[in-house]
């Protein structure tokens, strides 16, 4: 038995599965004013669509929604298929606040009650 599929079945199915990667993912990386959506994430690094990926290299902020996850050093890898495989060179996590300069001591007071 052999599974050959028409040209056009398979680039419907090739349609499908990216639109239902977009639907699911959360995740958007941001390239100056650019945001595209990322279909596939790994610890190495990413994957774009192809059709509306352009040749990222540099800095980018990667998000999860509103939430800023990444700051991203990241190089174009190699095109896969439908998709365009980005590496991360460096990616350092965002945080909210400042790095402390200083031990914080495990037992100490959290806040003063005033009498």
């Amino acid at each position: 038995m052999t599974t050959y599929l028409p040209k056009e079945v398979q680039e419907g199915l090739e349609q499908a599965r990216k639109r239902d990667l977009k639907k699911s993912s959360r995740l958007r990386v941001s390239a100056g004013d650019d945001v595209f959506p990322v279909l596939e994430f790994r610890d190495g690094g990413f994957a774009l669509d192809l059709d509306n990926a352009p040749k990222l290299r540099g800095l980018v902020d990667l998000y999860d929604g509103s939430r800023h996850l990444y700051q991203c050093l990241i190089v174009a890898s190699e095109e896969d298929g439908a998709l365009m495989r980005y590496e991360f060179k460096r990616s350092t996590a965002a945080v909210d606040k400042a790095p402390l300069d200083f031990a914080r001591d495990e037992n100490a007071p959290i806040a003063l009650l005033a009498r």
